[in-house]
C-alpha cells in the first residue's frame, strides 16, 4: 500500500486539469499578445480562464495578475505595497511569526531597505486575533500580511475580521492564501482583502503557475519588467496552458468542495484521535479551526527525519513541516512560534490528506505511525532518559 499524505506540499494533478492543458497545448499555441487570429484565439482562452478564476474568488477578472506561483505573488504584493507606503512616508509593516518564508524572507529584505517590521506572536492554538492586529497598527503602518491558513499546522485565521480592522484603519491587507484557495470558501470583497496570493499546485493544478488578486485602484510596481502583459503589471508571455489547467482545477475543487469537506473532516478527526492516543504526543494547532485535510503532531523523544524515512518504507509519504524547509535540520519556525521547544519541534509530523483518502488508509496510518514512534523511542537515548526520570517530559 502506498499513501500520499503530503498534499500541503503539492497535489496530484486532476484529470480535468490535465485534459484542459493538453487541449490548449495542441490547439491554442499562439501568443495572446499577438493581433493575428491565432494569437487572438489564445487571448480568448486566456480571458475565459481569468474570468472563471475571478468568479471563484469573488473579484473582477481585471483584478487578477498571473504569476509563476504563490512565492512570486507574495513578493510582488509585499514589495509593491511597501513602495506605495514609502511614497507616503509610511514604512511600518505588520505580519506574523509563522508566515511562509516567501513572506518572511521578503520582509527581512525590506528591513534592510529601511522598513520596520512587527511580527505578531502566534497563540498556542496557532491563531492570530484581530485585536492583536489592531493593537499593532501605527500611524506609519502601510501593510498588514497574515496568511489565510498555515502551511504546516493548518490553522485558519479570522481573515474577514482582520481585513475589517485594516480597512477601518486605511491600511492595505494582504493574505497568503496558497493553502486555502480551493479548500475554503473565499470572497475577497466580503472578507475585506486587498491582495491575495494563490498557487495552482495546491488544489490539483499544475506547478509553476499562480495568481495575485489586486483590488481595483491599487497599483503595484511590477517585479518583472519587459512587455505590457497583465496590463503592465507583470511582464512575460502568459503560460496559457498552465493558466487554463489552473482554472479547470479550481472549478473542480470549488464545485465539489462541500462534499469533499464533509467527507474529509471525520477522517481527519479519526486520524487525529488515533495519533493523540500515542503517549507524549501533541496536536499542533487548533483542533477545529484547521484545514479539512491537515494533521500535524509532535512526538517527544524522536527525530522527525527518521520518522519520515521509516514511514516512507511503509508506503506513507509525509512531511515534518513545509516542503520548502524539509531539507533543513533546524526545527520548524512555525512550531517554535506556537511555543514548541526545540527538542519537541524536532519530532514533528505533518500528514496532509486529500479527498481521495479512505478509512482503511487512515487506519493504516494510525498503526504505522504508532509502531514507528514506538520503534524509534526504543532505540533513543533521550527516550531512555525520559523514562528513567533523568529528564522531565515536556509533553504530558
Amino acid at each position: 500500500m502506498q499513501i500520499y499524505a503530503d498534499n500541503a506540499a503539492t497535489t496530484k494533478m486532476s484529470p480535468a486539469a490535465i485534459d484542459a492543458m493538453l487541449t490548449t497545448l495542441r490547439e491554442t499555441y499562439g501568443n495572446p499578445s499577438s493581433l493575428h487570429s491565432v494569437g487572438q484565439q489564445a487571448a480568448e482562452v486566456l480571458a475565459d480562464a481569468r474570468g472563471r478564476i475571478a468568479a471563484r474568488l469573488g473579484c473582477e477578472p481585471s483584478e487578477l495578475i498571473f504569476t509563476s506561483g504563490g512565492s512570486e505573488a507574495d513578493n510582488q504584493a509585499l514589495r509593491g505595497a511597501a513602495r506605495l507606503g514609502a511614497a507616503k512616508g509610511k514604512k511600518h509593516i505588520i505580519s506574523t511569526a509563522f508566515e511562509h518564508h516567501a513572506v518572511l524572507h521578503t520582509l527581512r529584505r525590506l528591513e534592510k531597505e529601511g522598513f520596520t517590521v512587527t511580527l505578531l506572536d502566534v497563540h498556542e492554538n496557532g491563531i492570530v486575533t484581530p485585536e492583536q492586529v489592531q493593537a499593532a497598527i501605527r500611524p506609519d503602518t502601510c501593510l498588514v500580511s497574515v496568511m489565510y491558513a498555515n502551511n504546516e499546522i493548518g490553522t485558519i485565521q479570522p481573515i474577514a475580521e482582520i481585513g475589517r480592522v485594516c480597512r477601518e484603519a486605511g491600511v492595505l491587507f494582504h493574505t497568503d492564501a496558497v493553502q486555502a484557495v480551493g479548500h475554503l470558501d473565499i470572497d475577497v470583497k466580503a472578507q475585506n482583502i486587498d491582495m491575495l496570493s494563490l498557487s495552482a499546485h495546491k488544489f490539483h493544478g499544475p506547478k509553476g503557475v499562480g495568481a495575485l488578486y489586486l483590488r481595483k485602484g491599487i497599483y503595484l510596481e511590477p517585479l518583472i519588467e519587459g512587455g505590457a502583459q497583465e496590463r503592465g503589471r507583470r511582464a512575460g508571455t502568459e503560460d496559457v496552458p498552465s493558466i487554463v489547467g489552473m482554472a479547470a482545477a479550481l472549478d473542480e475543487a470549488c464545485e465539489h468542495r462541500a462534499e469533499h469537506t464533509a467527507r474529509l473532516i471525520p477522517l481527519r478527526d479519526k486520524l487525529i484521535a488515533g495519533l493523540a492516543a500515542i503517549p507524549h504526543a501533541a496536536l499542533n494547532g487548533d483542533a477545529e479551526k484547521r484545514l479539512p485535510g491537515n494533521v500535524s503532531f509532535c512526538f517527544e523523544g524522536i527525530e522527525g527525519e527518521s520518522l519520515l524515512l521509516l514511514l516512507d518504507d511503509k508506503g506513507i509519504c509525509a512531511s515534518s513541516g513545509s516542503a520548502c524547509t524539509s531539507g533543513s535540520l533546524d526545527p520548524s519556525h512555525v512550531l517554535l512560534a506556537i511555543g514548541r521547544v526545540h527538542d519537541v519541534a524536532h519530532g514533528s509530523l505533518r500528514l496532509s490528506l486529500d479527498e481521495s483518502v479512505t478509512e482503511a488508509e487512515i487506519d493504516y496510518m494510525i498503526q504505522a505511525v504508532t509502531e514507528t514512534v514506538a520503534y524509534l523511542r526504543g532505540i533513543s537515548p533521550v527516550w531512555r532518559e525520559l523514562q528513567s526520570g533523568a529528564r522531565d517530559y515536556i509533553i504530558a
